[in-house]
């Protein structure tokens, strides 16, 4: 399944946009999970696509941010510090910025699409 670019939706059925600098993918986090785990790319009902997420970590002060970031970080190979959530800090659905090289991150997503 391709990554989307937008909530929305597109024609083309991306989880993500390429930037010249990086990647923001879309996510929908289910924080105090049992695990810590990349489920894959789910499609809307909206027709957007998102990565789920689960992390173990409370939503309290930035510790299930904190936790996604840390899931993406390694299997996106860039450093913890590259990613920030740039939409949606308190809710379930947030836009992330990764920074780093466009086409590689969206093919390091795109590996993402499925259990982990």
């Amino acid at each position: 399944m391709a990554i989307p670019t937008s909530r929305k939706g597109t024609p083309d059925g991306r989880l993500l946009p390429a930037q010249p600098p990086g990647a923001e993918p879309f996510v929908r986090v289910t924080p105090n999970a049992g695990r810590d785990a990349i489920e894959g790319v789910e499609q809307r009902d909206d027709g957007s696509a998102v990565l789920r997420l689960r992390v173990k970590a409370v939503p309290d002060k930035g510790k299930a941010n904190a936790a996604v970031i840390a899931l993406l970080a390694k299997p996106l190979g860039v450093a913890k510090s590259a990613i920030s959530v740039s939409h949606g800090e308190t809710a379930r659905l947030k836009t992330l910025a990764v920074a780093g090289d466009g086409p590689a991150l969206v093919a390091a997503l795109a590996a993402l699409d499925g259990p982990q």
